[in-house]
């Protein structure tokens, strides 16, 4: 668990204090009735220029039929039933995931969230139940010092005032990082059976919304929505800040 997750409106308004009031995305002064990002970041970080699949969230051209799927998904068998990303990833948007990521910045995580779920309310037909973040691994989570994919998803339960369960799933295998492979085929071996449900959890007829920072060939997603078929949801949806399709 990150380390903000459990911080009461008490506790955020401390940092606030001892954070600058900045855009967290530019590094610009803000006025005092401001909050980070600024518009300009913010209306750069929610425009995307592009038509999505609604399936795997994946650029298709402005005509093209993608209501069963794109030419990336239509012949892929995907365990989650629809997809939806802030942009593509590129330019301002893939900047701050790499400086959230790599940078450690879990503060970062927090603004994108917030920011994130103002674009995603109005998006989101039905509402989900119940949102859950595709899970880091422990060491790899302990050796950031966060899970910017739980960031994120408490991040939008609390604007959305969804339950947010960072517990449901667990990474059972310490597999190597996605960003290292270039195969579709060798992403989705790497993490086959990575995931496993904890004890207890229930799921059955909800409508769950899966979270996680980036998605790319969509191995993971789809393993993770693999696994969360289990407890017999009644639809899961993918929501991703950005979508990758550079390989």
């Amino acid at each position: 668990m990150g380390i903000l997750a459990p911080l009461s409106d008490f506790g955020r308004g401390l940092i606030e204090l001892i954070y600058p009031n900045v855009c967290w995305i530019c590094r610009r002064s803000l006025g005092p009735e401001e909050a980070s990002p600024c518009g300009s970041c913010e209306g750069a970080l929610c425009t995307d220029p592009h038509v999505t699949c609604p399936r795997c969230a994946s650029t298709v051209g402005p005509y093209a039929a993608s209501s069963e799927g794109c030419v990336h998904c239509a012949n892929e068998k995907l365990h989650f039933d629809a997809a939806f990303r802030l942009g593509p990833y590129d330019g301002l948007l893939r900047d701050a995931i790499l400086r959230m990521k790599y940078g450690k910045d879990e503060v970062l995580a927090e603004v994108l969230g917030e920011m994130w779920a103002r674009s995603l309310a109005t998006r989101l037909n039905p509402c989900p139940d119940v949102i859950v973040p595709v899970p880091l691994h422990w060491t790899r989570s302990w050796k950031r010092g966060f899970n910017q994919s739980e960031v994120l998803a408490r991040s939008l339960a609390r604007r959305l005032k969804l339950p947010c369960h960072g517990r449901i799933l667990r990474r059972c295998r310490r597999t190597p990082q996605q960003a290292g492979i270039q195969s579709p085929t060798a992403r989705r071996d790497n993490v086959r059976n990575a995931f496993a449900l904890r004890p207890t959890s229930n799921l059955s007829g909800k409508i769950v919304l899966l979270v996680d920072d980036v998605l790319t060939t969509g191995a993971t997603a789809n393993e993770a929505a693999r696994t969360l078929r289990h407890l017999q949801p009644a639809q899961i949806i993918v929501a991703v800040l950005a979508h990758d399709r550079a390989r």
